[in-house]
């Protein structure tokens, strides 16, 4: 939980803390893969370890931010094997970019230091189902706060829904993620300077339920 205090809100208006321990992209990039790969092969061993008191009380140092779909299937941190204090993960339903989302993941960047950020979208996404539905069909959920993902997707895919092809939806999913990797680089003038510094690289990521494998896009 946030508390907010005077402290705080000074931090939040000091953006761009640059840590020069901080791993660098590339290398934050690699720590995923590596971990993604002990994973699938069933040897992983940071994520099933027990609560550790010293690690409760140490100042977050995440060296990657990942905003992924809060399906149920895709436990960021066992994914890729990571343990506590390692991801700063922020979850929404099609890994869509909202406010908050935004102000989440600036928070992260710039108090932090952490210069990888990885938006992870999936193979089944129900999200994205669910947009494809209702381009094809012109009805939408009937909830307004489900409409709110929906049509946040929506713009992104139309095209693809359109040509109805066999592999529309994951097609549709990589659609969505480089839409939100967009929006993250160029939809937030915290992020944006952070980016063409050098000091951060926001990429784009798929997770195959099928296989358990992390495929990284244009990379």
């Amino acid at each position: 939980m946030l508390v907010f205090s005077a402290g705080f809100a000074y931090e939040c208006a000091m953006p761009h803390t640059w840590d020069p321990l901080s791993l660098s992209p590339e290398a934050a990039l690699e720590r995923l893969v590596e971990g993604n790969q002990r994973y699938r092969r069933g040897d992983g061993a940071v994520a099933s370890r027990g609560f550790d008191p010293a690690h409760a009380a140490a100042t977050q140092r995440p060296f990657a931010i990942v905003l992924g779909c809060s399906d149920s299937r895709t436990p960021v941190e066992i994914v890729f094997d990571q343990g506590f204090g390692d991801l700063f993960v922020v979850r929404v339903a099609g890994n869509i970019v909202a406010p908050s989302i935004v102000g989440s993941i600036e928070f992260a960047a710039s108090q932090f230091g952490t210069r990888l950020v990885v938006v992870m979208g999936h193979t089944g996404c129900g999200a994205i189902a669910a947009s494809l539905h209702a381009l094809d069909t012109g009805t939408g959920p009937a909830s307004k706060n489900l409409r709110a993902i929906t049509d946040r997707i929506s713009p992104h895919i139309e095209a693809i829904a359109r040509a109805a092809g066999p592999d529309s939806a994951r097609e549709a999913m990589r659609a969505n993620v480089r839409a939100s990797v967009d929006h993250l680089r160029h939809g937030s003038q915290i992020l944006e300077e952070l980016v063409l510094k050098g000091r951060v690289r926001v990429v784009g990521a798929e997770y195959e339920l099928e296989t358990g494998q992390v495929v990284f896009l244009d990379h």
